[in-house]
């Protein structure tokens, strides 16, 4: 089920933020106009990846300096070795939505 996540006018092309979802912490980005969904949590370590850099479709853990690419949650640069959950999108009327993949 797609859940409201915020306005797209809230999150400007090369922004991030982090929502909640059913008690769930949700990274959303906007990539060039195409928002992506992922956990916000670092899977090295418990870090807010929100707090962290975002660098086109790549976001870098505040705490490490782990990447991981938001498009598929693959990570890049150690420490990380676990990808991250990615979550389904869709822009409907100018709201976010998002629905949670399961583990």
């Amino acid at each position: 089920m797609f859940e409201h996540a915020a306005a797209i006018t809230d999150l400007p092309a090369g922004t991030m933020r982090c929502v909640t979802i059913r008690r769930h912490e949700v990274l959303i980005a906007n990539v060039d106009g195409e928002v992506l969904a992922t956990d916000d949590t670092c899977t090295h370590e418990d870090a807010s990846l929100s707090c962290g850099v975002l660098k086109g479709a790549m976001v870098r853990c505040p705490l490490h300096g782990a990447t991981f690419d938001l498009r598929d949650g693959a990570p890049g640069d150690e420490p990380a070795e676990e990808p991250l959950r990615c979550h389904d999108v869709m822009v409907e009327d100018g709201v976010i939505f998002v629905r949670l993949r399961e583990r």
